[in-house]
């Protein structure tokens, strides 16, 4: 088997869904049914759709996504510097003082089922007078607006949630992006590395930001093996452990300073 990168899964989701009506509406073919007929193609034509804009949406063809490990064409761009380190203390403190936040969730806050507890902060940090907002890459998460379920189920007002196209002119003006279990999406990687296997891949410009915090259950490399380029940036500091206990030792720290 080859590794697939966090951003392929959804894609792949989405064309497995495509196959699958198309299966149902040949079985309604084969049984004369017209609503398995009916049924499929609708399913197979929404899921069609759905993947043609989602490969659009990464830049890369469809054949590139299924069949093209990810491995790199080269040696890549040397990585410098190292990781740091920063408490959930100091994580809030930067958070509670800026006035301007851009939340960048990923499959790591789907895992921990986080997504309560983020809205919970953000709710705090709105009160403090932090402006806060969410930043959605088309293929987050592990199924087609996976991120986006999420933040509706937590409550999350659809006027905070933004794509791709519409919030990566932000970041430069954002005090902290803070990125919760996302790697692929925000890897600068994609836009300067040529012999990266995401290169060319639309990102989330998180690095541009003041400050970045990333909560990340460990310091390994996603299931892709592609390593993190933001992650070792000076202005980058990593928050380790699952998303929901964080989440909810930062809310602590952030109703003290309140």
């Amino acid at each position: 088997t080859l590794p697939i990168g966090n951003a392929n899964i959804p894609v792949d989701i989405s064309l497995l869904n495509d196959i699958t009506g198309l299966a149902v509406g040949f079985e309604g073919y084969v049984l004369g049914n017209p609503a398995l007929i009916i049924a499929g193609i609708v399913v197979g034509a929404a899921g069609t759709l759905l993947t043609q804009l989602m490969a659009k949406a990464m830049n890369r063809p469809l054949s590139n996504i299924l069949f093209t490990p990810m491995v790199a064409s080269g040696p890549g761009e040397a990585i410098t510097g190292s990781m740091k380190e920063v408490g959930a203390i100091d994580a809030a403190a930067m958070m509670r003082y800026a006035s301007k936040v851009i939340i960048v969730p990923g499959y790591g806050m789907a895992v921990a089922h986080a997504q309560h507890k983020v809205w919970e902060m953000t709710a705090i940090l709105e009160e403090a007078g932090v402006e806060v907002k969410f930043a959605i890459h088309p293929v987050a998460g592990r199924m087609p607006g996976h991120m986006n379920v999420l933040l509706a189920e937590a409550g999350v007002p659809y006027d905070k949630i933004f794509d791709l196209e519409e919030i990566n002119g932000e970041f430069g003006q954002a005090d902290v992006a803070l990125i919760i279990g996302a790697n692929d999406v925000v890897n600068p990687s994609a836009r300067t590395d040529k012999a990266s296997p995401i290169y060319g891949m639309p990102i989330l410009d998180a690095d541009k930001a003041q400050n970045v915090i990333v909560i990340k259950r460990g310091k390994g490399t996603g299931y892709s093996g592609v390593e993190n380029a933001l992650f070792y940036t000076d202005n980058c500091r990593m928050l380790y452990g699952d998303a929901q206990p964080m989440a909810g030792e930062i809310i602590q720290h952030l109703k003290a300073m309140n």
